[in-house]
C-alpha cells in the first residue's frame, strides 16, 4: 500500500492509526471490526492524533508478535497481511484487512456476544444481539426480509391492498405472492415472509412496531422547538408519498433573480427528497427495535435516516460511484416493480445530480450509532443548471392548458423517454408542475409554475 496516501487521510470507516502495540486489545478489537464490516488498514507506529510518524523498534519482532496475537485471539481465525512500510528513517506495520464471509468474528476470550465489533465511522462498536444476527444471515447469503413468518398463515397477507397496489400496471394472483416472495412455502404450508407483511401485513405494527416514519419539523437548526409532526403508520408505500407530501408542506420556497426575471425554487429537490425516502424504506434493518424511521426537517436542512448500518462489505465512499447492496430482497423486488425505483444503485447519483442542478450542496451520507443517514441541505451554492432545451420547455408548456409529453418531445426533438427525463428534473427544480393521478397516468399534463 501507499503510506503516504493513507498518511494524507483522518482515521475513517476503513482506516486506523495505532502508536505501538503495547495495548494489543485495541489493535484487535479494530482488525475484528474491520473484518467484520468493510475492511480496513491499521499502521501501528503512527499517532492516531497527530498522524506522526514514530514507527516500531524491530517492526520484524513486531510483525511476528502480532501475527501470533491475531491466530491465537479472534475466532473464526483471519489471516490478514501483514507488510512492514518505510517511512524516511522509521519502520510502519501495515495491517490490510479483507471483509470477511466467516462473519461474524471476535474476541475468543470475550466470546461471540460480548466480543464481536462493527466499525462505525472512525470508531470500533460492540455489535448487539440483532447485529450479530444479520452479519450470521450475511454469511449464509440470506436475507432478513425472506425470512418465513411459520406461526402465521398466508392470510396474514391482505391480498386486497397489494392488488390494489399493483393495480396500474398488471393484475395480481395468488401465485404472485410467491412470486414476489411475500409468501413462501415452509413445511408445507403457504406463510408470509418478513417482507410480505413489511409490506402488505394486515397487522403489521403487531409484528414490527418500528416499521413506520416518524416526521417532524423543527424551528431553527436543532430539536428544540418541534413546530410540526406526524407518524406515518400507514403501509410503507403509502408511507413513502405522505413523507413526502410532509416535505413539501415545509419546504419553504425561495427565488433566484435573474436578467430578466424570477424563478421559484423548493428548498429541497423533489427528486433528492423522493429518493431518500425511498433508500431509507428499502434499505432499513427492521430486525431492528427502538426507533422507526425518521425525517426530521429544520430550518436549513433535511435529515432521513433509518435503522441499519450500511450493508457489510460497503462505505460512504462507495456511495456517489453507484455502489449498492441491497439489503431487503423483497421490499427491492416490490419497489422496483411498482416504479419506486429505477435501477439499484442509482438512487445515491440521482440525489446528488439533482442537488447540484437546483444549484445546492450535494448530500452528506454518514453512520450514526447504529443507523444511516442522509442529509440535505436547503443553502444555495450556485445558480440552478439550465441549458437551451430547458428554457424551451418551460416556454412552451406556459400554454393554458399546459402540455402533454408527445407535444413537448416533438416541439423540443427528442424522444418522449428522454423528454420525461428533462420534465422531471425541471419539476424537481420547481419550474414546472405536472398534473396527472401519478405517473402512470398516460393523460398528465405539464404547466409552467412562473408567477410572472
Amino acid at each position: 500500500m501507499n503510506l503516504l496516501d493513507a498518511l494524507r487521510r483522518p482515521e475513517s470507516k476503513t482506516l486506523e492509526f495505532k502508536r505501538d502495540l503495547s495495548s494489543p486489545d485495541g489493535v484487535l478489537r479494530t482488525i475484528v471490526a474491520f473484518a467484520n464490516t468493510s475492511g480496513g488498514t491499521v499502521l501501528i507506529g503512527v499517532e492516531d492524533g497527530t498522524r506522526h510518524v514514530r514507527g516500531v523498534v524491530d517492526p520484524m519482532a513486531v510483525e511476528e508478535r502480532l501475527a501470533s496475537l491475531i491466530s491465537d485471539a479472534i475466532t473464526p481465525r483471519l489471516l490478514p497481511d501483514l507488510e512492514v512500510l518505510s517511512y524516511r528513517k522509521a519502520q510502519v506495520l501495515a495491517v490490510q484487512v479483507y471483509p470477511s464471509a466467516s462473519r461474524p468474528h471476535y474476541l475468543t476470550k470475550a466470546g461471540p456476544v460480548a466480543g464481536t465489533y462493527v466499525r462505525v465511522g472512525s470508531t470500533n462498536r460492540r455489535a448487539d444481539e440483532a447485529l450479530i444476527a444479520e452479519m450470521r444471515r450475511f454469511a449464509r447469503g440470506e436475507a432478513f426480509d425472506e425470512r418465513p413468518l411459520p406461526d402465521l398463515d398466508s392470510e396474514a397477507i391482505d391480498f386486497r391492498a397489494a392488488s390494489e397496489s399493483f393495480a396500474p400496471l398488471r393484475r395480481l394472483t395468488r401465485r404472485d405472492l410467491d412470486t414476489l416472495r411475500l409468501t413462501t412455502t415452509h413445511q408445507g404450508r403457504s406463510v408470509p415472509t418478513v417482507g410480505g407483511v413489511l409490506l402488505f401485513g394486515v397487522d403489521r405494527l403487531a409484528h414490527f412496531p418500528d416499521a413506520w416514519i416518524q416526521a417532524g419539523r423543527f424551528r431553527g437548526i436543532d430539536r428544540a422547538s418541534l413546530t410540526d409532526h406526524t407518524d406515518l403508520k400507514g403501509s410503507l408505500l403509502t408511507a413513502i408519498p405522505d413523507a413526502v407530501g410532509f416535505v413539501e408542506k415545509h419546504a419553504t420556497r425561495g427565488a433566484t433573480i435573474g436578467r430578466t426575471k424570477r424563478v421559484d425554487r423548493w428548498s429541497f429537490p423533489p427528486l433528492a427528497v423522493r429518493e431518500a425516502i425511498v433508500n431509507a424504506v428499502a434499505h432499513a434493518d427492521y430486525s431492528q427495535s427502538g426507533a422507526p424511521i425518521r425525517l426530521a426537517i429544520y430550518d436549513d436542512r433535511m435529515e432521513i435516516e433509518n435503522p441499519g448500518l450500511l450493508p457489510f462489505g460497503l462505505t460512504v465512499a462507495d456511495l456517489p460511484l453507484g455502489v449498492s447492496k441491497l439489503r431487503n430482497r423483497v421490499l427491492g423486488r416490490v419497489l422496483q416493480e411498482l416504479g419506486l425505483v429505477e435501477q439499484w444503485g442509482s438512487g445515491v447519483q440521482r440525489m446528488i445530480g439533482a442537488c447540484r442542478d437546483a444549484g445546492l450542496a450535494p448530500p452528506e451520507f454518514e453512520e450514526v450509532g447504529l443507523r444511516f443517514r442522509v442529509t440535505l441541505r436547503s443553502a444555495q451554492v450556485t445558480a440552478p443548471r439550465l441549458d437551451e432545451t430547458d428554457r424551451r420547455i418551460i416556454a412552451f408548456v406556459k400554454a393554458p392548458d399546459g402540455r402533454a409529453t408527445r407535444e413537448i418531445a416533438a416541439d423540443i426533438g427528442l424522444t418522449p423517454r428522454a423528454t420525461r427525463t428533462r420534465l422531471a428534473t425541471l419539476i424537481d427544480l420547481g419550474l414546472i408542475r405536472e398534473i396527472g393521478t401519478g405517473p402512470q397516468d398516460p393523460q398528465r399534463r405539464y404547466f409552467s409554475t412562473d408567477n410572472q
